[in-house]
């Protein structure tokens, strides 16, 4: 049965409730139906394709069948309703700990792009996080990420037009890159994060944050924050202890951006 070698690998961690598909419309819809009827914390759904899969502010995800690891996790979290965007935080820096395994360095674009630095960045991956309340009042929390695993070359058509904007891992490293394995350093990574969160007290929501400042591609860069009716321009200078990020605009003044889409500037010539 398709994942029955990363399910022996999972064995004792939080995520051994693994499920993988050839294809879904949406890792994320299917496991937020999945809440709804009241699926246990620690289901994972994988699929090959995604026929409607989506990152944030409804953007589409364009990948081959296969080429990338396509997941969701349900997860029901022993933590504070206010540190819930944490788990998202947690989600990008576990794919920057499985993705060093395989000796590609990436970065966190704020707020949740995973990506390789420079000018411009070039996206790797992406996180999307869902919430809902189910039937008996439980929070469950769905947190969807995509990776681009193994793209072809030359690119087909439909990945043409990403090729200035995104790359995927076996480009980086130089060679084609086992699912499978990076599927279980990611989930076994991620329930490391998670278990330091929920269990460090007060302290394992702010080292989480310090890790993110380190991991940040965003941090130090001037930036525009397009926050729906209005736009930020400034630095980006740090993140809090909710990991929002602050933007100091050109006038000195403070700005906490909580949501929105953050665009890294090129630097002044």
């Amino acid at each position: 049965m398709k994942g029955d070698r990363a399910r022996s690998l999972l064995v004792g961690t939080r995520f051994a409730d693994l499920r993988w598909v050839d294809q879904t419309g949406s890792t994320n819809q299917d496991l937020l139906r999945a809440a709804a009827d009241g699926a246990a914390d620690g289901v994972v759904l994988v699929a090959d394709h995604q026929s409607a899969g989506r990152g944030r502010l409804d953007r589409s995800w364009v990948a081959p069948d296969g080429a990338s690891l396509l997941l969701s996790v349900l997860v029901r979290p022993a933590v504070d309703l206010v540190d819930a965007p944490l788990l998202t935080v947690a989600m990008a820096l576990a794919i920057v700990d499985a993705v060093a395994e395989f000796h590609a360095q990436v970065l966190v674009k704020w707020p949740n792009d995973v990506v390789v630095d420079g000018e411009p960045v070039r996206k790797l991956a992406g996180v999307l996080a869902e919430s809902m309340v189910d039937r008996r009042g439980s929070l469950a929390v769905v947190i969807g990420a995509g990776i681009n695993v193994n793209w072809p070359t030359p690119l087909p058509p439909e990945l043409e037009p990403l090729a200035g904007s995104a790359t995927a891992l076996n480009l980086e490293v130089g060679s084609t890159v086992d699912r499978v394995d990076l599927l279980v350093s990611l989930l076994a990574n991620l329930d490391r994060r998670f278990r330091a969160v929920e269990s460090g007290g007060p302290e394992g929501p702010k080292q989480l944050v310090a890790m993110a400042r380190v991991a940040s591609a965003t941090l130090g860069r001037r930036v525009r924050a397009d926050l729906g009716a209005r736009s930020v321009v400034g630095m980006a200078s740090d993140l809090d202890d909710r990991g929002d990020l602050v933007v100091i605009d050109d006038a000195g003044d403070r700005h906490v951006v909580v949501a929105g889409d953050v665009i890294h500037l090129r630097p002044a010539p």
